[in-house]
Formats: C-alpha cells, sequence, structure tokens
C-alpha cells in the first residue's frame, strides 16, 4: 500500500507542476471566467453567508489546530513531519502566487463576508493561484481520510459515512472559493492537486 500511495503522490504532485505552467499560459482563463458565472447565477445569494463561514474555517489558523489535534490523538512522534509538509504546502503557494502570473478574479466577482475579524496569517500577493485554502482542505482530509482507512476501530458503514463527509467537505470548500470570487476554479484545482499530493506523500512518513 506504501509503494502504491507514493506513487499517487509523486504523479498529483507532478500534475499540479503541470497543471501550474498551463495556468501559467493562460490556458484556463475563458473556462474560470464561465465557471464563476455559472456558480454565481445558479447558486442563491443566500449562499453567502455559510459559504464565508466555510472560507473562515479554511483559514491557516483553524486548520492548524485540527491537525495539532489530529496529530496529538494519533500519539506518533513523527507526526512532527505532517507539519513539515504543512510548511512545504504554504511555501509552494506562496511560489505560486508571486510567479504564476494568474490575476484573480475581479471585485465585482468578490461575494465574501469577512465574519472574524482578528490578526492571521496571510501570503499577500498580486496573483491568486493556487488556493491556499483548497491545498489545506485537501491535505487535512486526505490525512483524515487515510487515518481512518487504517483504523481498525470503526466499520466499513461508518469509514463511508466519514469518508463522504470528507468529500463533501472538500467539495463545498472548493465550490466556495469560486462561487465567493475569491478564486478562479484553476486556482481551486491547483490548490487540490498541491493539498492532496503533499497530504499523500506526508501520510507515508506517518
Amino acid at each position: 500500500m506504501k509503494k502504491s500511495l507514493l506513487l499517487i503522490g509523486f504523479l498529483t504532485f507532478f500534475f499540479f507542476i503541470l497543471f501550474s505552467y498551463l495556468v501559467h499560459k493562460d490556458l484556463f482563463t475563458q473556462f474560470d471566467f464561465n465557471t464563476t458565472v455559472r456558480l454565481q447565477d445558479n447558486i442563491p445569494r443566500r449562499f453567502d453567508e455559510p459559504f464565508s463561514i466555510l472560507s473562515e474555517i479554511g483559514k491557516f489558523e483553524p486548520m492548524i489546530i485540527l491537525l495539532i489535534i489530529i496529530l496529538v490523538l494519533r500519539r506518533k512522534l513523527w507526526g512532527i513531519v505532517a507539519f513539515g509538509f504543512f510548511g512545504l504546502l504554504h511555501i509552494f503557494e506562496l511560489y505560486g502566487k508571486m510567479f504564476v502570473e494568474h490575476l484573480p478574479p475581479p471585485q465585482f466577482m468578490l461575494r465574501a463576508k469577512h465574519l472574524v475579524d482578528f490578526p492571521q496569517f496571510h501570503i499577500r500577493s498580486e496573483f491568486s493561484y493556487p488556493s491556499g485554502h483548497s491545498a489545506r482542505a485537501a491535505f487535512l482530509t486526505v490525512i483524515l481520510g487515510i487515518i481512518v482507512m487504517r483504523s481498525k476501530k470503526f466499520s466499513k458503514m461508518q469509514k463511508v459515512i466519514i469518508l463522504s463527509i470528507l468529500i463533501l467537505y472538500d467539495i463545498l470548500m472548493f465550490v466556495s472559493r469560486a462561487y465567493l470570487g475569491e478564486h478562479w476554479i484553476s486556482d481551486v484545482i491547483g490548490g487540490g492537486f498541491l493539498g492532496i499530493s503533499l497530504g499523500i506523500l506526508s501520510m507515508i512518513v506517518l
């Protein structure tokens, strides 16, 4: 299983690199715009606040707290490696937002409501690729998913339910980024590839 995970992890990271190059070449500009327009046209405005709450949950601070809780419960000294991969994730995010020339959605598309106002970790840049929220969501759900799948404490039905909840969380997080006008869908896809790949590689060590 470890070899399979290693292969999937490296392949997903390769897709992230390749996709980043294609985004840099502006191959998804029309697709990005059309997707955001469709989402905002078809999802009622009453979802602005729930999606904004989800956005707050997906920020750096709640995610690092959740990661700490997971690793404390696992009681594995090697869990510190997961923090290294979590940090690496943000280094790649910073690199992308500095060097992948991909402007964020225009101001008129922005629907996010900032519900919590306190100092927090930010990666500020002119460019928006990749989505840090999407990367963090994918990273944490991959770790949780693999832990659940390998656990003997859950029945098959319980595992299916938990994995379904994790997948639903990712889908809602990914959709919210584009719907709120915080990111283009290509930012979300790139963030997903990044989070999945580093989540898998960290779990191989764990």
